[in-house]
């Protein structure tokens, strides 16, 4: 049934479409868009680089998780999501010019990652879901699935069309600054078009029509400390943390990797990166979907099993890349299995908790698991340094990702009531 263009459904996916393109270019084009530069970080002083090591260059971003890990519990719940999307925009966009304006300090490079995870806890996953999960409950998966796929989506257009000619073009530095310009295309979008819950538009969701929105209650919420006692949320934070460090891992450490593998020449190891992450993301981004339309469907322990045997598949894949060869089958792999990494996390979340507690479930549950998701590759940057090699680190990968699956399995069998309550009036209308 078609959809009345005044119905909360209707401008819903509008909201999606805008935060495919929010998504992507606030947290996307950034995360994935520095790793090109760490090897311009790691090069002699008298070659135009910092001379860094990796695990130096490793640790800004773990760093800047921990020392803001107050922000998302401790703010982000009292302001509006869109408001929190804007100044999370503007302020990465700021750490992207210093990081391309910054001397040899490490200790300001560190600085600006702080400032970096700041605007990413407010314009990333976070608020983007808490918008999302008031217009949708029944298409829930599928509308988050297409937001988070502007992630993987707009991160694979940038690593391969856009950073790379930028650096080649104009060097590193001023690329850094020209990204931080593209950051602030989402202001349109989020001004113009995003709403925050259906009554912001004189909607109420009554009806046939209005079938895929569910009124909040205040008193579903919960409180930090209730949050804490459950044990759904230590599962979900444990397994997540250990799913998304795995993948987390790679990702940071995969132009390094290449390079390992005998991409010596600059040039070549530029291109068979950002190839390489162009295959992987556009596989990631088709993940994302599949693991959407999956989770409207089965049990979302079944999609994490899936997940996870697609990452078992593609880790050993690493031990075999050999210059000049662009590993693509990796890259198709290991994409279709980052489809899950916080997305699962999040729609499972979303099952176990009101939306009114939502936000708050998430400003913790959302910087922890970034915690692993950022200490991780640095813990593998020191295995690195201290073997000779990505061997070892590579084993220890994959061990963590067998935990996070494995933890997982101690979530609960059914959804709670509150979501069965939600069904029973979806069907019944």
């Amino acid at each position: 049934m078609t959809q009345p263009t005044n119905s909360p459904t209707f401008y819903g996916w509008r909201i999606v479409a805008a935060s495919f393109f929010t998504l992507g270019i606030a947290v996307g084009l950034p995360y994935f868009g520095m790793p090109f530069f760490f090897d311009y970080f790691e090069r002699p002083i008298s070659e135009g680089g910092f001379g860094w090591s990796r695990s130096t260059i490793t640790l800004g971003l773990p760093l800047g998780t921990i020392a803001t890990l107050w922000v998302g519990p401790l703010l982000a719940h009292r302001f509006p999501p869109r408001r929190l999307i804007l100044i999370g925009t503007g302020l990465t966009a700021i750490t992207l010019v210093g990081f391309g304006r910054m001397n040899g300090s490490v200790w300001f490079y560190w600085l600006l990652w702080v400032a970096y995870m700041v605007g990413n806890v407010f314009s990333g996953g976070l608020s983007h879901q808490v918008i999302l999960s008031h217009w949708f409950v029944k298409h829930r998966g599928t509308a988050l699935s297409i937001a988070y796929l502007g992630i993987s989506f707009i991160g694979a257009v940038s690593a391969r069309f856009v950073v790379k000619p930028l650096s080649e073009t104009f060097g590193f530095r001023l690329a850094l600054q020209l990204m931080a310009g593209l950051l602030l295309l989402t202001w349109p979008l989020v001004w113009l078009v995003m709403r925050e819950k259906p009554s912001d538009l004189g909607l109420l969701p009554d009806g046939e029509q209005n079938s895929d929105s569910t009124p909040v209650s205040a008193s579903d919420e919960m409180t930090l400390n209730q949050i804490l006692r459950q044990r759904t949320f230590w599962v979900l934070l444990i397994g997540g943390c250990c799913s998304v460090g795995a993948v987390g891992a790679v990702s940071q450490h995969l132009k390094l990797i290449l390079k390992d593998s005998g991409f010596t020449d600059q040039s070549l190891l530029n291109l068979a990166f950002s190839q390489t992450m162009l295959v992987l993301l556009i596989a990631s981004a088709a993940g994302r979907l599949l693991v959407g339309r999956l989770s409207d469907r089965l049990p979302k322990r079944h999609v994490l099993t899936i997940t996870y045997l697609l990452l078992a598949a593609a880790l050993p894949m690493l031990f075999f890349i050999k210059s000049p060869n662009t590993p693509y089958l990796f890259a198709v792999i290991f994409g279709l299995a980052m489809g899950g990494d916080f997305l699962l996390t999040a729609l499972i979340a979303a099952d176990q908790y009101s939306v009114s507690s939502l936000a708050r479930v998430l400003a913790v549950l959302f910087p922890a698991m970034t915690v692993g998701q950022t200490w991780f590759p640095y813990f593998i940057a020191l295995l690195r340094e201290w073997t000779g090699n990505y061997s070892t680190p590579l084993m220890i990968v994959f061990v963590l990702a067998a935990v996070g699956r494995l933890a997982m399995v101690l979530l609960p069998n059914a959804p709670d009531n509150r979501l069965a309550a939600q069904e029973s009036t979806l069907r019944a209308a």
